[in-house]
């Protein structure tokens, strides 16, 4: 009898494999894999190759309809697009997820993943996308205010009902998509409010914010800090340094009164005041975060309007003061544990956008690009990002602007969906780096594997001189990622730019190199697949075969055109003689 019974149960238990029970995925959330931060989707890392939709995409559904065809073709995985409060919430307490279903069931049937952004409380520091009942009940949900006690349109972080309402509705929100997704995880990670903070003011000066900043900084943040103190934020640990690194005390007693710089944006102007502003933005944040998680606890994370150089940056109140800038991150983690990480919007210079993904790409942050603008730029910089910042998403603004066609991303998009799995395997390792170089920036020069590299725009006219490619292109700028996968072995995504290789340590017995092979080719399921080999004049890894371009003690890479202009991927290996 008792063979009989455990008999019978394993067959119940085969059952429930067989269905499934067993084998359901985890949600999608963030894990740490050595020294990066990965985003997990049904089990797997994933790499967001992302474009986020225009503000009102979204608000119609047939309006909608051909735009995610479109976003297939230019090889995304990942569209990232708002919901409105005031749809989802047009009369308090009464839901409408119409245009939630169409987005996630939109995006679905073109086997396409989402971000969504939740314009709740505030978009671009404002409160417009609000439903009525709340724009129009000033004393239930009061504004911020500035030195002279005007009111702004923008909601007041200090308002607690609607903090509340918010928080509502954002965990309703959660629960549908629960309800609606869970099960195919279309949606993959979820935005809260846009670019919040507040516009020309240092803070918010409505009674409750004023009575908040002369009084005690709260017991939460100052545990934090003191838990940290010397591993902080540089910006946040000087100035509580220079004031005696007290436990306890008024804003002002304990990080100082603000200096202001209106000349040099990187100095760090009205920190007091912002350090202030952030945390109550955080503490609201948090509450909407928190109560989104007890629904459906996929990674959320806010968005900053970044500090830049300029009139439309460079101190708080030219960009949004409380929102998620680097040198705040401590607060953010001391008052919003619940969200995972803070991420940049970026419209500014190439240089500044450069140290801009350096200032987010942090311990503990995932560089997370969900705005880039849109462009040549943004489809070279996309390399940059996951090749030198372990990126987990990159995603141009307004990608329902352009053809796929017209749109520059779509190539790099193609190169990228083929060696995805190979970028997430050389994060963090040391093992990869992403190659940008312009007119203004010739030469990159680093060092990866057992070489030193040198990448340099491609100069068209020696190559067609010496007949290795079809007529002559002039380029004013060129970028792709290199992967070392073995002994003198690398694979180069790329194309409009050459590669010198030279040995970090010279064999005096083998002091020439050669290519043993050089392959062309594609990734088809994960598997390296070759297309073609080069050879003789269209190889040249290393000896110069007469074209006097180098000498035979360097390997060299140059890459042969493409009949429609794509990205190649090259595999290839050198050997010394």
């Amino acid at each position: 009898m008792k063979k009989l019974n455990l008999t019978f149960l394993g067959l119940i238990l085969l059952f429930s494999s067989y269905n499934g029970k067993s084998q359901v995925p985890s949600l999608p959330h963030l894990e740490k894999q050595g020294e990066v931060a990965k985003l997990i989707v049904k089990d797997k890392p994933f790499l967001i190759l992302g474009g986020e939709l225009h503000n009102s995409s979204t608000s119609g559904m047939a309006y909608m309809h051909p735009i995610w065809e479109c976003m297939a073709q230019k090889k995304l995985n990942t569209v990232i697009a708002p919901v409105y409060w005031e749809f989802v919430e047009p009369v308090e307490g009464k839901f409408d997820f119409t245009l939630v279903d169409s987005m996630i069931y939109g995006a679905r049937n073109k086997d396409l993943h989402l971000v969504i952004l939740w314009f709740g409380s505030w978009k671009n520091g404002y409160s417009m996308y609000a439903p009525g009942w709340v724009k129009n009940d000033q004393k239930r949900f009061p504004r911020a205010k500035n030195k002279e006690g005007q009111p702004f349109q923008m909601l007041s972080a200090f308002g607690e009902a609607s903090m509340n309402a918010d928080a509502s509705a954002f965990s309703m929100l959660m629960r549908h998509i629960k309800e609606v997704d869970a099960k195919y995880q279309t949606v993959i990670t979820m935005q809260i409010e846009n670019e919040m903070g507040l516009f020309s003011t240092d803070r918010d000066y409505c009674d409750a914010a004023n009575k908040a900043y002369t009084g005690s900084v709260p017991d939460d943040l100052m545990k934090y800090l003191s838990a940290r103190k010397g591993n902080l934020q540089p910006g946040v640990d000087s100035v509580w340094k220079a004031n005696g690194y007290k436990r306890s005390g008024k804003w002002e007693e304990v990080f100082g009164k603000s200096t202001i710089d209106s000349k040099n944006w990187k100095v760090l102007s009205y920190l007091t005041e912002e350090l202030f502003t952030v945390y109550y933005y955080a503490a609201y944040i948090e509450k909407i975060a928190a109560a989104g998680k007890q629904e459906y606890p996929i990674p959320m994370y806010v968005n900053a309007w970044i500090k830049q150089p300029g009139s439309s940056g460079s101190y708080p109140g030219k960009y949004p003061c409380g929102g998620p800038i680097p040198h705040t991150l401590d607060v953010w983690r001391a008052a919003a544990p619940s969200v995972d990480f803070i991420a940049p919007d970026i419209y500014v210079s190439l240089k500044d956008a450069v140290y801009t993904m350096e200032q987010y790409h942090q311990s503990g942050n995932p560089l997370f690009i969900p705005e880039y603008k849109h462009g040549d730029e943004a489809a070279l910089v996309a390399f940059l990002a996951f090749g030198r910042h372990d990126a987990i998403s990159f995603s141009p603004f307004a990608i329902d602007d352009w053809s796929p066609d017209k749109d520059p991303i779509t190539k790099t998009y193609a190169a990228l969906s083929q060696v995805k799995d190979l970028i997430l395997q050389h994060q963090g390792k040391g093992t990869m780096a992403g190659i940008y170089v312009d007119s203004i920036s010739e030469v990159q020069e680093f060092d990866l594997g057992a070489y030193k590299i040198k990448a340099q725009l491609a100069d068209g006219f020696l190559a067609e001189l010496a007949g290795l490619t079809g007529p002559a292109k002039k380029v004013s700028a060129a970028a792709g990622l290199i992967f070392s996968v073995g002994h003198d072995e690398y694979i180069v995504v790329g194309k409009d730019f050459m590669l010198s290789f030279n040995p970090l340590k010279v064999n005096d017995k083998k002091p020439f190199i050669d290519v043993e092979f050089m392959d062309e080719g594609t990734f088809a399921d994960g598997k390296w697949v070759v297309t073609r080999r080069l050879n003789g004049d269209e190889g040249t890894g290393g000896g110069d075969y007469g074209f006097g371009f180098g000498t035979n003690k360097a390997g060299s890479l140059r890459f042969q055109k493409q009949t429609d202009d794509a990205y190649s991927i090259i595999r290839f290996k050198m050997y010394s003689y």
